[in-house]
């Protein structure tokens, strides 16, 4: 409750619950949209616009952090918030495929400028170090919240309406999180140790190449990105398909495995009190693999059942959320303050690059060779991720990443040599 005394976290707060619930009413609609649209090609289809979104992710997220310091972010915020509303009211309106993916480029265009800006905000809002790991662990719980809730709410929606209403809910939903940031107190930028926007590009990723602790991120950002492609492409097809289900049988099935994010994302605050992140996190790998063979196994084994889905997909949401979580306070103690902007979104663009090879994978493979072959590919993609991320992450990094503002770890190659020595 002492977070959240915090006047213009609150509100930030609440445009950020606002906006994922818009988001993730999107998701649904979007996979609907798809399937009424293409049909059996659905898979395809929304493998191929979230495609559009990942190099939205991949390329804007960099520019953003590099000429981010010459707006007032507020105002920055709030007109992304204000376009993807307009971009959203109008996908019901689209006659051809083609449509979704010049729609869906402009919408993600937006989102992949306002996320890192936002996640780079927060700091500098909530500036002790346990409220800060508060705040990482609330953001979870909000998107998990999200991922549980949208399904659900959607679900009930379409009882009682067609699809293409929900996107209006999502224009509301990101209009009223542009209000809610009107009032917040948000400083500007810091001035960045790089005076070149090409070297503010490129500065968050060399920073991740240069430190374990975030190559072994890079590696973990893999093993999300195919365990997740199984739930968000997957999904619709096989509800629709192979279980025979309704429209709301998709999003009661997206909502088991929101169940198992919002789960884990509970009890995590205090686990990560005790526990280092990287063992939370290849804890996480581990899961990840195991929802992915139990996947395969689950198309492989026979006909499909409804109760066996649910719980791989619950299995899978569980996987994600102990990686994502702890991710936020890794970035953070690993750079300066100055930094923290570029390192949040060089995270936000190589995790979404994770995505872009996965997307792909799940979608066209799905369509054209079936369940069981392409969850066996990305399985075999979450299991080489998890090697990498134990391989990569030295396991003396040592027992919690530090969380205070004004305690931050760089770790540079000499540094990491040291310690090695040390620990021979």
């Amino acid at each position: 409750m002492r977070l959240f005394a915090i006047r213009d976290y609150r509100y930030l707060f609440s445009a950020q619950i606002i906006s994922l619930f818009g988001t993730g009413l999107t998701t649904v609609a979007l996979g609907l949209l798809a399937y009424d649209l293409a049909g059996p090609r659905a898979g395809t289809v929304l493998g191929t616009a979230l495609t559009v979104k990942m190099v939205m992710y991949v390329v804007i997220a960099p520019l953003t952090a590099a000429y981010i310091g010459r707006f007032p972010r507020r105002t920055f915020l709030v007109l992304l918030d204000v376009v993807r509303a307009a971009v959203v009211l109008a996908l019901p309106l689209v006659s051809e495929v083609w449509h979704i993916y010049v729609l869906i480029g402009l919408l993600q265009a937006a989102s992949a400028a306002f996320t890192p800006t936002f996640q780079a905000v927060i700091p500098d809002i909530v500036t002790d170090g346990s409220d800060y790991t508060r705040a990482l662990s609330a953001s979870q719980v909000a998107s998990t919240m999200e991922s549980l809730l949208s399904p659900v709410l959607a679900a009930l929606a379409l009882a009682f309406m067609s699809f293409d209403r929900l996107f209006l809910g999502t224009s509301a939903g990101f209009l009223l999180s542009a209000l809610l940031i009107l009032p917040t107190r948000i400083p500007d930028a810091r001035p960045s140790a790089h005076t070149r926007a090409g070297e503010k590009a490129v500065a968050g990723i060399r920073t991740f190449l240069r430190t374990p602790r975030l190559r072994g991120i890079m590696a973990l950002n893999l093993v999300v990105a195919a365990a997740g492609s199984i739930v968000i492409v997957g999904t619709v097809n096989y509800v629709r398909d192979e279980l025979g289900g309704s429209q709301s049988d998709v999003g009661w099935m997206l909502a088991a495995s929101g169940g198992g994010t919002l789960l884990a994302a509970l009890v995590l605050p205090r686990i990560l009190d005790r526990v280092a992140a990287r063992t939370v996190m290849v804890t996480g790998a581990g899961v990840l693999v195991g929802g992915t063979l139990a996947a395969v196994a689950l198309v492989a084994a026979g006909p499909a059942t409804w109760t066996g889905t649910a719980i791989v997909w619950a299995v899978i949401g569980t996987g994600m959320a102990l990686i994502i979580t702890p991710t936020g306070t890794v970035l953070r103690a690993s750079v300066e303050p100055n930094a923290v902007p570029e390192v949040f979104a060089a995270q936000f663009s190589l995790s979404h690059l994770a995505w872009l090879i996965t997307y792909p994978l799940a979608g066209w493979l799905g369509t054209n060779a079936g369940f069981t072959l392409t969850w066996s590919v990305l399985a075999v993609l979450a299991a080489a991720g998890t090697t990498g991320a134990v391989l990569l992450w030295p396991r003396h990094d040592g027992r919690r990443a530090p969380t205070g503002p004004a305690t931050p770890v760089r770790l540079t190659p000499r540094t990491d040599r040291s310690t090695l020595s040390k620990a021979a």
